[in-house]
């Protein structure tokens, strides 16, 4: 069976997927193959780099460089987390370890193999995003690797949760000593809550209503369309009373959590008229081309379901109880990540 990891990256992003690797940091250890001497060599060069470090912290920085010079195989399989919209990477593992003396940063480097790029965190089970919500930045996947493995060739919607056992062997100590912080914990699983209850709860017509009264939380006028006659407008939004004066908003709603294209952004933009807004709403995210399309032209948003979710968290007690009670949420004191 192939071997799973976790790899966290929160200084690169499209590059990753555009130019087909993964990379790590601590570009000053240099070439990590002159390195000689295995986990301690590769100790004794950090404490020569970082004297004041305390030994736990080298230990366990040693280890991720092991893990992503030695440990990692060609054929294994890269689960990324994709921090600028929360969704997830699979990829295949095609080389050797490398060290990219060309790149600005992050020149320690795997080629890798895109198979699945912006998978939603709602087609995993919550154990398993806990698992790869490990505060490493190089781990083995080991509970739930049969999860990300039957989604490298599934399409994203349709991912099943698969029950395979997954052959456990005991962590590295390095890994074990160094866990998430709880305020990080605490916030991610509830921003996976939230947006997959809108997913799991809401009927497509259910959606529309909901984005019109987050609206009214933020201090719109807010309606929605008549349902399947809308010519691709769900919701009319304004700020004015009456709805007379401008701009006015014309709202379009995907109930999905996939990628939403360019051609779908172009014909929302093909409803604006004179002085009237645009905005797209969805619990996935959007392609380039869509991206692209929201610079180039003038009044148009669009709404990731992280933003969805990130406007429901501030603006959650103005939202109506209908909303509230299915995805009841308390605020809740923790230790700060900085504590810990």
């Amino acid at each position: 069976m192939r071997n799973v990891w976790g790899i966290h990256n929160d200084t690169l992003t499209s590059e990753l997927v555009d130019e087909g690797f993964a990379s790590i940091g601590w570009d000053d250890v240099g070439d990590l193959r002159k390195v000689p001497g295995g986990r301690e060599g590769l100790k004794a060069k950090l404490n020569e780099m970082l004297p004041d470090s305390k030994p736990r912290a080298i230990a366990g920085w040693a280890g991720i460089l092991l893990r992503f010079r030695d440990e990692i195989q060609q054929g294994d399989v890269i689960v990324a987390p994709y921090k600028p919209d929360s969704t997830i990477n699979i990829g295949v593992v095609t080389g050797d370890y490398e060290f990219d003396e060309t790149a600005e940063v992050h020149q320690h480097r795997r080629r890798v193999r895109w198979e699945q790029v912006g998978l939603s965190r709602t087609i995993f089970s919550q154990a398993a995003l806990y698992e790869i919500g490990s505060f490493l930045t190089v781990f083995r996947v080991r509970e739930h690797a049969s999860e990300f493995l039957a989604a490298i060739s599934q399409e994203a919607e349709s991912v099943e949760q698969t029950t395979e056992i997954v052959e456990k062997t005991v962590p590295d100590v390095e890994e074990e000593t160094i866990q998430e912080p709880r305020a990080s914990r605490i916030e991610r699983h509830t921003r996976d809550f939230v947006k997959e209850t809108l997913y799991e709860d809401l009927t497509p017509h259910d959606f529309e209503e909901f984005i019109a009264d987050l609206l009214k939380s933020l201090g719109y006028q807010a309606r929605v369309t008549q349902y399947s006659q809308d010519g691709g407008i769900d919701v009319i939004a304004h700020r004015d009373l009456l709805g007379v004066e401008p701009p006015l908003i014309k709202v379009q709603c995907k109930h999905q959590v996939g990628t939403i294209g360019s051609p779908e952004v172009q014909q929302l933009s093909g409803t604006q008229g004179p002085g009237e807004l645009a905005l797209f709403a969805t619990l996935g995210t959007y392609s380039r081309d869509a991206r692209a399309l929201e610079r180039q032209r003038p009044g148009i948003r669009l709404l990731t379901g992280e933003d969805i979710v990130s406007l429901v968290l501030e603006h959650y007690s103005a939202l109506p109880e209908r909303w509230r009670a299915i995805m009841p949420l308390t605020p809740v004191l923790v230790v700060a990540d900085s504590a810990e």
